[in-house]
């Protein structure tokens, strides 16, 4: 039986390194998908998937990959929710999990922040990365991967 694997939304990942760490550590292989090629580690573990520039192409890639011994790591809300709904577990980059809980909320606010924005309201992006991101991050993967490895 196959065991857990991180699939990575990797066009604008600021935590690859830290996923490669863990997936070291725990012997977890790691399938980076973007839609230009990526510099990524030369290891057994670690697979670059280059998928078409079609839009959705990496989406459409991780989406169809995902399943319940998977972690998705995406900024992405509406892959996030396509993943759940695969059955995988899914983590922003700042280690914030997707619920199926919190998931209709993240849309909805997707949703009025792209509104606001279409009526030429001046709104601030996200809140820039922070090291403490990075920490939380790390913990989150690696509490997931206990989770799905038991």
């Amino acid at each position: 039986m196959p065991g857990p694997r991180i699939l990575v939304d990797a066009d604008a990942c600021p935590v690859k390194e830290e996923i490669y760490k863990v997936a070291f550590r725990r012997e977890v292989p790691v399938a980076v998908v973007s839609n230009m090629r990526l510099r990524v580690p030369e290891h057994p573990l670690i697979e670059r998937i280059v998928v078409s520039d079609a839009f959705d192409a990496a989406d459409d890639w991780i989406a169809e990959a995902a399943g319940p011994l998977s972690v998705a790591v995406t900024a992405d809300i509406l892959l996030a929710d396509r993943c759940l709904k695969a059955g995988a577990t899914v983590l922003g980059p700042t280690g914030k999990p997707f619920t199926p809980a919190s998931i209709g909320g993240a849309i909805a606010t997707r949703a009025i922040m792209a509104d606001l924005r279409a009526g030429g309201d001046i709104i601030g992006g996200p809140a820039p990365f922070a090291k403490a991101d990075r920490s939380r991050f790390l913990q989150a993967l690696d509490e997931a991967l206990v989770r799905l490895g038991r």
